[in-house]
């Protein structure tokens, strides 16, 4: 981004490349910049897609933490124990995903939930289930709507948001993104967008400023966050080719 940057800058523009901490969670460089600094005319997430592709969309994501508590109960007795409710709720809630999913073949249009973390404790009087769960959200199905589907599953456990950012898909129809199909062509390849199950920067910027935005880079995202993430220096340059051309591109109208 900061070569790019260097190559494809013309008089008259200011380009600030901006290095946001906390992607992999909930995002924090971000929404510091969000809330701090100017809303920007043209954005650019740096996100691996290719050097040929560039991003359009990324679905949201949901954190909740379940938690139950009741009395102890003997084990012969015929009461249930906090555990069993929340194995309950878990097979509930996958149900409710599959029925959303039902007529949306599409993943990126999917309701995704994954269990993350379970745990229980006794301390002779109480006994306690937690879980925690992930849901990846597609664009258009808000925190807030989910949660009333969510409360009702759950029954007497309390259930919180942890953290919970909306999906968002960019304008496809835009100085951004057509300057990115033609520098891609300069550069030898055959462009193609992307449309990702994980969430970005993007979806906490997208919405606030309401600008052309695109997320872009070389590199396999399937390779994010693993031992095998890394990237060829061919593709590394051919990358800051096509973003410099396409700022340039866009600069010039």
């Amino acid at each position: 981004m900061a070569a790019a940057a260097q190559v494809g800058a013309l008089p008259g523009w200011k380009l600030t490349v901006i290095g946001a901490v906390g992607e992999e969670s909930n995002s924090p460089g971000a929404r510091y910049v969000r809330d701090h600094y100017a809303p920007a005319q043209l954005v650019v997430i740096g996100e691996p897609s290719g050097w040929d592709h560039i991003t359009l969309g990324y679905k949201g994501s949901l954190w909740l933490k379940y938690r139950l508590e009741q009395s102890v109960a003997h084990t012969a007795a015929r009461t249930t124990g906090a555990c069993e409710p929340a194995i309950a709720f878990w097979n509930h809630l996958q149900a409710f995903a599959a029925q959303w999913n039902a007529e949306r073949p599409k993943f990126f249009d999917q309701l995704t939930p994954t269990l993350r973390g379970m745990h229980s404790s006794n301390d002779g009087f109480t006994e306690t289930a937690r879980l925690t769960i992930n849901l990846r959200l597609p664009v258009g199905l808000t925190c807030e709507t989910l949660m009333q589907e969510l409360h009702t599953l759950a029954g007497p456990a309390q259930i919180e948001i942890a953290d919970c950012t909306p999906g968002y898909r960019a304008e496809k129809n835009s100085s951004l993104v057509r300057a990115f199909l033609s520098a891609i062509r300069q550069s030898g390849g055959q462009p193609g967008f992307v449309l990702k199950t994980g969430t970005s920067d993007m979806n906490i910027l997208g919405p606030a400023w309401g600008c052309p935005i695109v997320a872009y880079g070389p590199g396999d995202s399937d390779l994010d966050h693993t031992p095998e993430e890394h990237i060829l220096v061919e593709e590394y340059l051919k990358g800051v080719e096509v973003l410099a051309r396409a700022l340039k591109l866009v600069m010039v109208g």
